[in-house]
């Protein structure tokens, strides 16, 4: 056959590189079934794909053929380095008649005995995505029709590989997203939360994030951010920020420090990042909130009987920028029935719309009601049946009127993580109530000593409910702690001792043990002398 039709023939059969057969593979399914076709095409023995890494300084086995132990030990090919590197330099074909040390890095090459190599670059536009390679056991010439076909098929390739690894990108970054933000929101009693994330209408979703957290101090943390980007690697810095967010609130209960520390972070560790941060502490009585801004955007405050406005928190810079900053935060009373409403930009910025627009309609659109109504309407106005253009991250966080006959009644799981739950309540029932710092500080440890017996002694394996009912009367508080299952005796050395401690934290203890259950009632003065220290 001439050689002229036998190119044309292998240039035919390039046509099966792109066949409607493989538009339903994945990335890697796809690979696999090109280098097949490729190694057929052009009478070789191996075939590889490295695609270019995030960082843009690497290629990585992502498919081989007769070099499966590239993808398995994760070989990674530093650009400008070696045979693979060169074409990726380059960004043109390149061939080695015979593989030696000094014109192959990757060993595994050489191990497998290949003795001539072709490799072109894979381009998408002016985009460089990868590197093709194949090679030959034999000693063999590659021709320049040889590179011509085997760029073609790059050519062919490389955007049916970027589509794919782009929709698995972007499917990555949403699944990472959705599971760092809280699947449910934390059940504090006299506060309500309701939360919205909507990702852009360009597909790819970005940094931005909610949280809300308690803290052992009784505090409650609250924070939005917004790492700058969108894709994998926006996400996967909101995340790590995210998590560095929660151990600083475990150190500092000051957001300013918070925000502090995070920069310093930012700064050393994450240098390509830039994120826009807002961090709110709530005090254990509920009463007030500090607030410190990176760069955020500020709150809108709710209220009773006046117009919600924007809080005026200091805006400090970004965290992530060059040199250190000091960090500033604002105190703000937190209203029964008021609250605040926290968002990021995507929520308020419009095209050919001043800033300041879209900032007076959110406060125009929030006024002070439950949470969820509140966010929902907020969404209503504010996106209604648009498109967002850019991520929304919205968190409304209301205080709730106390319960009307000054009582606290709650009814909790009897295992450990109730106790916190407990704890919470009762601090910030005592709060509401006008007792003394010290007053809370006894009673909390009172009762939660009470409810952590329940846990430990009150059931078996099949478990059982803890309620715990706080009555007021003036300053007199009675507290009833109630399981309805069977005593186990206190086992190990120097246990059973949670009720003497108990008798010195409140005035009177009295236990009744009945057939179906125990109560505990503990009564204390709250906002005065103590009966028994009088």
């Amino acid at each position: 056959m001439h050689p002229a039709d036998t190119y044309g023939k292998r240039l035919r059969r390039l046509q099966a590189l792109t066949d409607a057969d493989l538009a339903r593979l994945g990335v890697d399914e796809l690979l696999d079934v090109v280098l097949e076709r490729v190694r057929d095409l052009l009478s070789v023995d191996t075939g590889a794909v490295l695609l270019l890494d995030p960082s843009g300084a690497y290629l990585v086995a992502t498919a081989t053929l007769g070099l499966e132990e590239e993808t398995r030990q994760g070989v990674r090919i530093p650009v400008g380095r070696g045979f693979a590197g060169r074409i990726a330099q380059e960004r043109s074909p390149v061939t080695i008649d015979e593989v030696d040390h000094g014109n192959v890095l990757n060993p595994i090459l050489r191990e497998k005995g290949i003795r001539s190599l072709l490799g072109v670059p894979l381009c998408v536009g002016e985009d460089l995505i990868g590197v093709l390679h194949v090679g030959t056991l034999a000693p063999r010439v590659f021709t320049d029709d040889d590179a011509e076909l085997l760029q073609l098929a790059a050519d062919r390739i490389a955007p049916a590989t970027r589509a794919r690894m782009t929709v698995a990108e972007k499917t990555a970054a949403s699944a990472l997203q959705r599971s760092l933000l809280p699947g449910l929101l934390p059940d504090i009693p006299g506060l309500e939360f309701a939360a919205r994330y909507v990702p852009g209408g360009g597909g790819d979703v970005g940094g931005d994030w909610y949280d809300v957290f308690d803290l052992p101090s009784g505090r409650l943390c609250v924070v939005v951010g917004d790492v700058v980007g969108r894709g994998l690697p926006a996400s996967v810095a909101m995340g790590r920020l995210r998590s560095a967010v929660r151990a600083y609130a475990l150190v500092s209960d000051d957001p300013a420090e918070i925000l502090r520390r995070l920069d310093e972070q930012v700064r050393h560790f994450e240098r390509d990042v830039l994120a826009t941060v807002l961090c709110a502490v709530v005090e254990p009585t509920q009463h007030t909130v500090r607030i410190s801004s990176a760069g955020h955007p500020p709150p809108v405050y709710a209220a009773p009987g006046r117009r919600s406005e924007l809080v005026d928190v200091p805006t400090d810079p970004p965290v992530g920028l060059p040199r250190p900053r000091t960090r500033r935060s604002v105190t703000v009373d937190l209203p029964v029935g008021g609250g605040l409403v926290l968002y990021t930009d995507g929520l308020v910025e419009r095209r050919h719309e001043p800033l300041d627009a879209g900032l007076d309609r959110l406060a125009d659109a929030v006024s002070p009601g439950p949470a969820e109504v509140v966010c929902a309407a907020v969404m209503g106005r504010m996106i209604g049946g648009e498109l967002a253009v850019d991520d929304v991250a919205l968190l409304v966080v209301m205080r709730t009127p106390g319960p009307p006959d000054g009582s606290l009644r709650l009814v909790e799981p009897a295992v450990p993580r109730s106790l916190r739950v407990v704890r919470h309540a009762v601090r910030t029932y005592l709060g509401a109530a006008g007792a003394s710092p010290e007053n809370v500080a006894d009673i909390v440890l009172a009762v939660g000593e009470a409810a952590a017996n329940v846990v430990e002694h009150a059931y078996g394996p099949a478990g059982g409910m803890l309620e715990v009912e706080l009555d007021r009367d003036g300053n007199r508080l009675t507290i009833t702690v109630a399981d309805t299952g069977s005593w186990r005796d206190a086992r190990g050395v120097n246990r059973g001792r949670g009720t003497a401690m108990i008798r010195e934290l409140v005035d009177e203890v009295q236990v009744h043990r009945h057939p179906t259950g125990t109560r505990v009632v503990l009564t204390t003065t709250i906002g005065g002398e103590r009966e028994r220290d009088r």
